[in-house]
């Protein structure tokens, strides 16, 4: 069923337009993230269809009585509210034991606590969890994975695929959209492209969508250089066909040709490294009593990738200051090599002045820079950086969030470091940027250390990973993301092991089946080819029904139904048959 109706929507800042008439439908099993560059649009389009903005031009149509839960990308609350006042759940329909238990999940605790003390990340994940405690039936989200750590967005990945209305969302977090969408909506340059699929498959799709333009792209631009000899040449007679071949020379000429979007280009002449890099000797750092980093001595390599991971408040943002300098610490030692020059991106962009001009901004760091291509100007960097002449001369605070940053890793870059701190890199830099920066990272002549809860980025780019514990104890792990992940699964295995058991013991615990699982077990291969039985006869009933759109509605919402049912009973089959493995295995061993 569709839920909601988007048609021709037009919206425009002064003379840019943001939405070029654009159109969209969202089903009720739709699952949709939407992708595109910063600046394009994302964020307009979602407070838009959650009736937050104006629009010049178009139509939003919703099914009757339709609810509607939104997170903003930069939440408010009222002055004086405390967290469970924040989360409004009167007003949202919410039971106040599921809220809590959401703000407990996200690692807010104190319900009582005035949100105006409390951090932007803090205050971004109680606006999460209030989206998620609203009875709705469509869930919009901009940027939901942002200061979460990699526990709490595991769990809201489950969440949202157990979630049953629909769902849209701005989310950088590759990992994330393979998971839990089912439909991926870029914009670019005012237009959307819908996709139906999830990120993995949109990348793909989108390579053959690309392929195919730029085949008829070239097509049209034979044909014009064709026609445009002919009618140079003159044409003498008048007649009909003459001025219909002219007509139809004129028509594909206005056409607007495929328009390939200008790459980011990241480059930057690296400073030489010596042989002594960083040493960090015994290190401790606590706040209020509170120790996050306990006696940590480590002497940095030169082609070092570290990925920096740990719980929200365990001390990553803390030891990424103390590496740069900008913090002391309470004991031990840091000591830098001569060479060392530190490129040091921060989080949340807190040195930028928002009252600055994008040009003044960068032209602070130089008026030329040194690349590998030779001296560039500040206005040819920053139009590298897909900063235009309009938004050069714009103020900071007119640009997105994502745009901000970019801006800010241009400067970071620009000062040619060959140490790169990168605290949350990922949060409100677009996928084609990171992609990008994930390419530079990987020729990068220096030590790179990447505080972040991306997956996807830390799989990407390092080599260890440095895991920051509760006790300010930092775990070192070889690989990437992956591999530390890997780690973590046999570590929690071999620790949930029975130690000093008696074989009594052991033989109380043995595996078995409860009565209802046994029952289960015996039906649940009949369960599932019922399932697949009716889902083929509705797909055989549809095709038979082409033209009859109420009949179609209702077999698609029944279709819709089982394949949900399928798909669980199809995981417990996985549970039931892995268990009946576990009890053969034991009856095996136990002869």
């Amino acid at each position: 069923m569709v839920l909601l109706t988007a048609e021709n929507i037009r919206k425009s800042y002064g003379e840019r337009i943001i939405l070029k008439d654009v159109s969209l439908y969202i089903n009720d099993s739709d699952k949709i993230g939407i992708v595109g560059i910063n600046g394009e649009g994302k964020s307009t389009l979602l407070r838009i269809i959650a009736g937050g903005l104006d629009y010049d031009n178009g139509e939003i149509i919703t099914t009757r009585g339709l609810r509607i839960a939104y997170l903003p990308q930069t939440p408010v609350f009222e002055e004086e509210a405390t967290v469970i006042e924040a989360m409004e759940c009167e007003k949202n329909g919410a039971d106040e034991f599921e809220a809590k238990r959401i703000l407990t999940k996200l690692g807010i605790n104190d319900f009582d606590c005035k949100t105006n003390i409390l951090s932007g990340g803090q205050r971004k994940r109680i606006a999460i969890a209030r989206a998620l405690a609203a009875e709705s039936d469509l869930l919009i989200l901009d940027e939901p994975t942002n200061h979460l750590d990699s526990e709490m967005i595991i769990w809201l990945e489950n969440f949202l695929k157990g979630y049953k209305g629909a769902i849209i969302m701005i989310t950088h977090d590759r990992y994330f959209l393979d998971r839990v969408t089912n439909r991926i909506v870029e914009v670019d340059r005012g237009v959307l492209y819908s996709y139906e699929t999830n990120y993995s498959g949109f990348i793909e799709e989108k390579s053959a969508r690309m392929e195919i333009a730029r085949s008829a792209e070239k097509k049209r631009q034979a044909f014009l250089r064709k026609e445009i000899e002919w009618v140079r040449r003159g044409v003498l007679a008048r007649g009909t066909k003459s001025k219909a071949r002219l007509d139809n020379y004129e028509r594909i000429k206005n056409q607007e040709g495929l328009q390939e979007r200008q790459r980011l280009e990241l480059s930057s002449i690296g400073s030489r490294l010596g042989k002594k890099i960083i040493e960090i000797d015994d290190v401790s750092k606590s706040y209020d009593g509170n120790t996050v980093i306990s006696g940590f001595s480590y002497n940095m390599l030169r082609d070092d990738r570290i990925g920096i991971v740990g719980s929200n408040g365990s001390g990553k943002s803390t030891l990424l200051k103390l590496i740069a300098g900008k913090l002391e610490p309470d004991s031990g030692s840091i000591e830098w090599g001569e060479t060392i020059k530190i490129g040091y991106f921060s989080q949340e962009s807190e040195e930028m002045d928002l009252s600055m001009r994008v040009i003044d901004y960068v032209k602070e760091a130089g008026e030329f820079i040194e690349t590998p291509d030779g001296m560039v100007s500040a206005a040819k960097m920053l139009e590298r950086f897909l900063f235009d002449g309009e938004a050069q001369w714009s103020t900071i605070g007119r640009l997105s969030g994502g745009e901000r940053r970019r801006l800010e890793l241009m400067r970071v870059l620009m000062t040619a470091p060959n140490v790169l701190l990168l605290d949350e890199p990922t949060n409100d830099l677009d996928i084609e940027t990171l992609c990008i920066l994930e390419e530079y990272i990987e020729s990068f002549a220096g030590v790179v250390i990447a505080v972040s809860h991306d997956r996807y980025f830390l799989d990407k780019i390092s080599t260890q990973i440095f895991e920051l514990t509760p006790y300010g104890e930092i775990k070192r792990y070889p690989g990437n993301y992956a591999d530390y992940e890997q780690k973590r699964v046999e570590f929690r295995a071999a620790s949930s092991k029975p130690k000093g058991k008696t074989e009594r013991t052991v033989r109380e615990e043995k595996p078995k089946f409860t009565f209802k699982e046994q029952r289960e077990f015996d039906t649940i291969d009949d369960d599932i080819a019922e399932l697949e039985a009716r889902i083929s006869d509705i797909d055989n009933e549809m095709a038979q029904n082409a033209t009859d759109f109420t009949r179609l509605n209702e077999l698609a919402n029944e279709k819709t139904e089982l394949e949900a049912q399928l798909e669980e009973k199809t995981e417990r089959w996985v549970y039931l048959n892995e268990k009946a493995e576990e009890i053969e295995e034991y009856r095996r061993s136990n002869r």
